[in-house]
């Protein structure tokens, strides 16, 4: 390591400049992460916290599964008797449109999820009541309390305008980028249908999906085919919610050219860095240094500059993030924070170890003047 550190030393300008584009490009891959991730949890957190592992949709449905499904009370009753089944309820899923009643009148967009009330669907409110089978009471997330609606509050939503009353709070919860709030399933059925005076007999006990939790053993295809059903598991369901497929990859993409165009920064510097040493390298061959020797220390070298400018983007991207406060879809978790740091070290290093690659071709003869 001695030629790495003296050389770190030497040209401490040289090593600041690339140290502060790799810096910069690790505050674009945790920003960009942390936006992704924001991104994601406006769109599916809803279906993250559902306590299932499995949604049965009705085969008719194509891929616009929570728009186009419709089961019947047969088809989760059917669920609900069959082996390795340890629990199936109905489930809801509707936007509409609201408004608050009252001077003002704010309007807003909600994201509906009927559930049956003391059901293992069902949230649990942080404040207020629960739901009631025989109420207009929903619960709402923080995402719709963030809209000034507070308990007590009464909202007219749909064709239909259904009066619903907020009797409670859930966490953060939302589904396409819209805050959800839980309804009793028969009020679910009232703002999905659409209908003013009562609900049509036909609807009844409707809903869009069967909640499952299955056990292992559980004959999911079998099962399927008997009831005419499809069935995926919850992380299946996130390419349901609206943009959640077009935002994931689209972020994917982006952070993918992110750590490639690092890589070939980090070895184009190396590459220069390296035709400019090659007397050095030279006179280390000619006294005696081996190959693998001067590659371990070339290598050290970029690994310094790596890691000090990584952590040091980081730190920066972690400020920014907090400074944030919830202005923009964002959401820094550490898992995410630690992959891009260490994708940008590990594919600097590889760039870096393609360039230095060139260090095994350098004869030690040059160090006597032989280029000259």
């Amino acid at each position: 390591m001695f030629l790495a550190l003296r050389d770190l030393r030497f040209a401490r300008g040289r090593f600041a400049l690339i140290g502060a584009v790799v810096s910069m490009i690790a505050v674009l891959a945790v920003m960009l992460s942390g936006l992704a991730s924001g991104l994601a949890d406006a769109g599916i957190s809803s279906l993250r916290t559902l306590p299932v592992t499995h949604l049965a949709f009705d085969k008719a449905a194509s891929s616009e599964l929570f728009s186009r499904s419709t089961v019947s009370t047969k088809t989760w009753e059917g669920w609900a008797a069959q082996p390795g089944v340890r629990k199936a309820e109905p489930l809801g899923q509707q936007l509409v449109h609201a408004e608050l009643a009252g001077a003002g009148g704010k309007q807003l967009d909600l994201a509906v999820f009927g559930v049956e009330p003391g059901g293992f669907a069902a949230p649990p409110p942080l404040s207020g009541r629960p739901l009631n089978e025989d109420s207009d009471g929903i619960l709402i997330s923080e995402e719709i309390a963030k809209e000034g609606v507070k308990i007590g509050d009464r909202l007219v939503a749909g064709q239909a305008e259904t009066a619903l009353t907020v009797i409670g709070t859930i966490g953060h919860a939302s589904f396409g980028h819209v805050g959800v709030v839980y309804a009793p399933l028969s009020l679910w059925q009232k703002l999905h249908y659409g209908l003013p005076g009562a609900l049509p007999a036909a609807a009844t006990g409707e809903a869009t999906a069967v909640a499952l939790q299955l056990a292992s053993d559980a004959d999911i295809s079998g099962i399927d085919r008997r009831l005419g059903t499809q069935t995926v598991d919850r992380t299946g369901t996130y390419s349901a919610s609206p943009g959640y497929t077009a935002e994931s990859s689209t972020m994917n993409l982006i952070r993918g050219f992110l750590y490639a165009i690092s890589a070939l920064v980090v070895g184009s510097f190396f590459t220069v860095w390296t035709i400019q040493r090659r007397q050095e390298i030279a006179l280390l061959k000619t006294i005696g240094a081996g190959t693998g020797y001067i590659l371990r220390d070339a290598l050290t070298q970029v690994a310094v500059v790596l890691i000090t400018a990584t952590a040091a983007g980081t730190a920066v991207a972690l400020a920014l993030g907090g400074a944030m406060n919830g202005s923009a879809p964002f959401s820094l978790q550490a898992s995410q924070v630690m992959l891009a740091a260490v994708l940008l070290i590990v594919l600097g290093l590889a760039g870096a170890a393609v360039a230095v690659r060139r260090i095994t071709k350098v004869p030690a003869i040059i160090a006597l003047g032989a280029n000259r």
